[in-house]
């Protein structure tokens, strides 16, 4: 059977995506930086937690972001606020971001800042619950949020997002309480399309499970920081 002509285009956009993707971790490695795609639906509360990351670690990490939005740059200043390095990039009417627009981040960075002083590089995607995690854009894991408002079935209607993620937090969860909301159904579901993912129920606004997430940020930059003691020998 032949592939129809769209379907060629697909898969040539996302091998190239991936080439792309490479090449960016390529740079991370070679400054021994670890990258984290932060990915959910809109509303889920991406920018807020990286808010209580930046604060939470900042003193302790050098941290920087790369801000995906399709027009403004609104969640962009809200993170300069914690002087930190913050490139923003529009991606117009494209739902997610890709290798190219990263790599231009990248670019960015490394001609205004000396990322081999960097530790850590939060990339937020633009908002949408598909496109994001079909193209890699050169991250060492892919953080997913969901919220307890978009409900409990998302895991199962939209399962790539869930399938591809290494971490999942759970937002929110201060409002499950008046909702008619399930968390461990949510965890539940996720399990059924991941079982091995790392599940945190948080909530900005109490604080609960943020002290969880700053864990297992500092544990993957240790991995990261051992894997590259082991290659420099």
């Amino acid at each position: 059977m032949h592939q129809t002509s769209d379907a060629a285009l697909g898969i040539n956009l996302l091998h190239a995506n991936q080439e792309g993707a490479d090449r960016n971790r390529a740079h991370f490695d070679e400054w021994g930086i670890t990258c984290f795609n932060v990915m959910s639906s809109p509303g889920a509360g991406k920018t807020v937690l990286l808010e209580k990351t930046l604060a939470a670690l900042k003193d302790d990490l050098k941290i920087a972001v790369i801000e995906g939005d399709m027009t403004t740059e609104l969640d962009a200043d809200r993170l300069r606020q914690y002087n930190v390095p913050v490139i923003a990039i529009n991606t117009g009417r494209a739902c997610h971001l890709d290798s190219k627009m990263v790599a231009g981040g990248i670019h960015q960075l490394e001609h205004q800042y000396n990322p081999a002083d960097l530790d850590l590089v939060l990339v937020e995607n633009v908002g949408n619950l598909v496109c994001p995690a079909e193209f890699e854009v050169g991250e060492h894991a892919k953080v997913a949020l969901l919220s307890v408002t978009e409900g409990e079935d998302k895991p199962l209607k939209y399962p790539v997002m869930f399938r591809e993620a290494d971490c999942l937090l759970i937002t929110k969860i201060d409002l499950a309480i008046h909702l008619d909301m399930n968390i461990d159904t949510i965890v539940a579901n996720v399990r059924q399309i991941n079982p091995n993912v790392k599940i945190i129920p948080v909530s900005a606004k109490t604080g609960e499970g943020l002290a969880v997430w700053f864990d297992w940020v500092r544990s993957q930059i240790a991995k990261k920081e051992l894997e590259v003691s082991r290659i420099r020998g």
